[in-house]
C-alpha cells in the first residue's frame, strides 16, 4: 500500500551504539523510508549511550525501537528491525 500524498512519517529510532544489530536495523529503515516513502519521511537516530535519559523518558524497553510518531496512531516497534516486512506491516506500507 502505497502512503496517502498527505501523509508525513515522523520516525524514530532508538539504538545502542554501533552493535552490528544497530547498523542492520539502521540500514533496513533507511532503505524501507527511501523505497516507500520517497521525500515522505524524517527519520531521526537515537544512540541511547548518547541520551541516556531517553530510555526512561520514552519508555523504550529494548533495542533497536523504531516509534512512528506520525501519522497517528502512534505506533512502537521493538525487536528485530532487519524483517522488511514486519516493519513494512507496522508501519501500514505492506
Amino acid at each position: 500500500m502505497e502512503p496517502k500524498k498527505q501523509d508525513f512519517y515522523q520516525l524514530k529510532l532508538y539504538v545502542t551504539g554501533t552493535t552490528p544489530q544497530s547498523l542492520k536495523a539502521i540500514a533496513n529503515i533507511k532503505k524501507i523510508c527511501d523505497d516507500h516513502l520517497p521525500q515522505k519521511y524524517e527519520l531521526e537516530v537515537i544512540d541511547l549511550y548518547q541520551h541516556p535519559n531517553s530510555t526512561h523518558e520514552n519508555q523504550i524497553i529494548a533495542t533497536p525501537t523504531l516509534l512512528k510518531k506520525l501519522p497517528l496512531p502512534v505506533r512502537r516497534i521493538v525487536g528485530d528491525l532487519s524483517d522488511t516486512q514486519k516493519v513494512l506491516a507496522r508501519l501500514d506500507l505492506d
